[in-house]
């Protein structure tokens, strides 16, 4: 009766696990998440070194760190889907408390395993609380013998320096432009969707460098297997650049008026991406008062967070930054 019983639990584990390998996923980003370093654009300074770690079946301590979207987290899943690991990913954003890591992932690294080697992964690690890292600390010492430990995150300063220092740290850049665009345009192409290459450069525009950002905004573009750019897209993706030229162009009382219709025009809720394109082009529309400008962004990038409307917040920053620079 035992074995009977046990038979028919695993018939059953064993007809889910089919059933889930029968189900695609839909989502594009998912679908397309690479498997293997063949599939990984950019970095290539890291290529070489993954490419020894799957060779070698074992990697250290690692810490991966860079913007939202540039291939942190499908890197960490790349390399434990490529080395014979039992491996446990955990949100570090939803759990991040101490009694996380002591129940959750000490349990893990603790018990015995089906393989030599065991990997934890931690996305976006630095939402993890300051006593949940000191916990972790310990951890990573305790059981490094047979369990390693990949961390991401955006933020590498808000991890402590005693986990930095137990990892090999690398930051992941995005690639250019250019293989982006290459690489939707194969997704595209895979899909049998109809594309025009100024359509593709207008979503890697607005989306770089956020290559999850693109390839979402380009799913939700289809319509009727066709690449078809609606014109709020269009207008989001132009005031950035737009912007720019009133600062460098215009007199104050015009620079103010035009910027605040811009803003309302295009409906923008989200200001992270020009908060970073203003301090990239700050000594071109600065003149010649660069140090007191970046104070401004620094400020109003900080209140950016908190703030219940951000287009108010971001209209007296442009205020106090024509202020200066006219």
């Amino acid at each position: 009766k035992r074995q009977n019983k046990t038979y028919k639990k695993c018939s059953i584990w064993r007809t889910n696990l089919d059933m889930e390998k029968e189900v695609k996923n839909t989502l594009w980003v998912e679908k397309y998440r690479p498997n293997s370093l063949d599939g990984y654009i950019g970095n290539e300074h890291l290529r070489s070194k993954v490419d020894v770690y799957i060779k070698s079946g074992d990697l250290p301590h690692l810490l991966l760190y860079g913007r939202a979207g540039t291939g942190k987290t499908t890197l960490a899943k790349l390399l434990v889907h490529n080395i014979d690991c039992d491996y446990l990913y955990i949100n570090a954003s939803d759990e991040n408390s101490v009694e996380v890591v002591r129940d959750k992932v000490k349990t893990f690294a603790s018990t015995l395993g089906f393989k030599e080697m065991k990997v934890i992964i931690l996305d976006e690690c630095d939402y993890i609380t300051p006593n949940a890292q000191a916990a972790l600390r310990n951890l990573m010492e305790t059981f490094s013998k047979n369990c390693r430990f990949i961390l991401t995150c955006n933020y590498v300063e808000r991890i402590i320096d005693p986990i930095q220092s137990r990892c090999q740290s690398f930051q992941i850049i995005p690639p250019d432009r250019k293989q982006v665009a290459v690489h939707l345009s194969g997704i595209l192409k895979n899909e049998e969707v109809q594309s025009d290459v100024n359509d593709i450069a207008t979503i890697v525009n607005g989306g770089y460098p956020d290559i999850r950002r693109v390839i979402n905004a380009a799913q939700r573009q289809v319509v009727d297997g066709k690449l078809v750019i609606d014109e709020g897209m269009s207008i989001q993706n132009d005031y950035k650049n737009q912007v720019l030229e009133i600062l460098k162009t215009q007199d104050k009382k015009n620079s103010f008026k035009n910027i605040r219709q811009l803003l309302a025009d295009s409906k923008v809720t989200d200001f992270s991406d020009l908060f970073r394109l203003l301090f990239d082009t700050v000594d071109d529309w600065g003149r010649g008062n660069v140090a007191q400008c970046i104070l401004i962004l620094s400020q109003y990038q900080q209140s950016d967070s908190i703030v219940v409307d951000k287009e108010i917040n971001t209209m007296a920053m442009f205020i106090e930054l024509i202020g200066v620079i006219k």
